[in-house]
This record gives structure tokens, sequence and C-alpha cells, in this order.
């Protein structure tokens, strides 16, 4: 971190440096999400992990496994020595942090895209619903009802609400930018090697791992941050109080059902069931009261409470950070 001369200081004293960094970022996400022209770290990370697959896809098991593991090391200690160092150029640094903290947050795009799919399911538009839910998930879509279009959009909705957003602002919080991006880093390694396919399996090993570990806070933090805000609107919470440890913990995921079960129940309808993943039949575990459909009206009461469990988040956060600093200063 640095002072406002540009001079390296030590963490408690150089606080000032991001006590902002974080309402800033949210504050430009929320502005201007993620435009599709402007280029993005994560295409990048991207890119290199295709380019970093390739020489290995056809090697023994147990290799592609230490590789697998040097790159989820390498790789995101790359990205965050990367975005520390831009960071403290003279003049210009301030501003590249400021870039690298709104582009590793993603809530505003993704309630830009749930909202645009969300009209498209309400107004009928079933093959146009099921490509905009393509792109926002890695199951096939093409087979949706209306009811699995809907629960579909209300499944990615919850559970990136952790992903998108609580678990990169709270790296964004602890440690700046280039803790934000080496979470992001192994977010994106998760996302892209993370699957337990014969492809995968072994490569995206030590990535879904690392994964796990790092979100592990932010997706309870998620859930009782989703409870607490529901509080506030007025939304039941005895159901999710009581049922959203056990649901999550029938998940294969560590820590995505937190988040969607919390949505589950308080947005009174069920998440679950079956799923087509690389041409695979899935049965999900029931998460939230069974037998209760998604609809247009408990998606809205959804997208209301995310903005709200955001706009929470930032408000606690930003008042820590600033009874910390004065602490410190």
């Amino acid at each position: 971190m640095l002072d406002a001369g540009g001079a390296a200081r030590a963490y408690p004293a150089s606080m000032d440096f991001h006590t902002f960094l974080p309402l800033a970022a949210v504050a430009l996400d929320a502005a201007l999400g993620d435009p599709h022209r402007w280029p993005h770290p994560v295409r990048l990370i991207g890119a290199a992990l295709n380019a970093l697959e390739r020489p290995v896809r056809n090697c023994p098991a147990g290799l592609q496994q230490i590789y697998g593991t040097a790159t989820a090391f390498l790789l995101s200690y790359a990205a965050c020595a990367c975005v520390y160092y831009l960071g403290r150029l003279p003049v210009f640094g301030w501003a590249v942090s400021l870039y690298f903290a709104y582009a590793g947050l993603a809530l505003g795009q993704l309630l830009r895209e749930a909202r645009a799919a969300a009209r498209l399911i309400g107004a009928g538009r079933d093959d146009e619903a099921r490509r905009a839910l393509g792109m926002l998930v890695s199951r096939d879509t093409s087979g949706l009802d209306r009811a699995g279009q809907w629960r579909t959009l209300a499944e990615t909705v919850s559970e990136n609400f952790c992903d998108a957003f609580v678990a990169p602002f709270l790296y964004l919080c602890l440690g700046g930018a280039p803790l934000l991006w080496l979470y992001k880093t192994i977010s994106t390694m998760d996302s892209m090697w993370g699957y337990k396919t014969q492809r995968f399996k072994h490569l995206g090993w030590a990535g879904a791992r690392a994964d796990d570990l790092l979100a592990w806070v932010p997706a309870r933090l998620s859930a009782w941050v989703l409870i607490f805000s529901a509080s506030l609107m007025g939304l039941p919470t005895a159901g999710a109080r009581a049922n959203v440890r056990a649901d999550a913990a029938r998940m294969a995921s560590p820590n995505a059902g937190w988040p969607m079960s919390a949505a589950a129940w308080l947005c009174g309808a069920s998440m679950g069931g079956r799923a087509v993943y690389f041409g695979q039949e899935v049965e999900k575990p029931l998460l939230g009261p069974a037998d209760c459909a998604w609809e247009a009206e408990s998606v809205k009461t959804l997208l209301n409470l995310i903005i709200i469990s955001s706009i929470a988040l930032c408000v606690s956060a930003s008042a820590l950070l600033l009874g910390l600093e004065a602490v410190f200063s």
C-alpha cells in the first residue's frame, strides 16, 4: 500500500489507501457492468488457461494433477503480483487499482443479464430465453420448459451472488485489488477446469479445491446477508434460518448451497431437481420449500433481495473500514 506521496507504508497505517476503493468499485460496476467491447482481465486469464491446458491434455493423470496444482499457485500469484505492482505506478497507480477493483466485481452485469432473461421468459420467447440462460449457466438449457427457465435463472443469480459479488468484494476489502485478483484467478480456473469430467478431473483438482477454500467464508456470509436483508424487506426468514445449513450440506459443493438455499426459502420457491450437464442428466438436491415453482414475481423478489443485500454489505463493510482507519491512523 502507498501513502499520498507514493511511498510504501506498512499495512495498518496505509488503510486510507483502499478504504473507499470498494465503494468506488461497486459504484462503477453498478453503472457500467461489463461492456463486451472492453478488454477484461478474466478473458486474459481464460486465454492463458486455454493455452496452458493444451500441452498436458493427453498426459497421465498424476502429471496433470501436479501441473494443475503448479498452475493454480503460479498463475494466481502472478495475477496478484501484477495488479500490486501496476497499482504502484506513479501518477496513474490509483486509477489502475480502481480499474482492477471494478473489473473484479460482476454484480452489475449479472443483474442486467438476469433482468434481460426474465423479460424474455415473461414474454414467452422461449428460444431466446433458453439462449440467454445458456450464457449464464454451464448446464444444457435447450430443453427447459417455462418453469425450468425461471428456476434456472433463480439458481444462477443466487449462486453467483457469492461468486460475482460477495467473495470478490470481501477480498477487495481485506487486501485491495491484488488479493481480489488472486481470488478471481482461482475462481476462473475453477469455472474452466473444475469439472469432474475425464478431461478436467485431474487437471482442475487443485483449482477446484482452492476455490472451495477461498469461497468457504463468503458463501456462508452470503446466506446470512440475504437473511438479514430479507428481514428488512419484511420477508419471512424462519424457514431459511432453520434449514439453510442442512440444505447446503446436501449439495456436492461445500459452498454453493448456502446462498441458493437461503434464496429459495426467503423467496418461497424450490431449487434443485433435474439438470443436464455435458450430456449427462443429474438430479440435484432439493433446496427450499418442496413443490413450489419459481415465477415472475418470486424472481423479481429475488433480484430485489440481491440488491438490498449488496447495499447492506457495502454499508457494513464501509463502516468497518472507516472504523479501522480511525483506530490505526
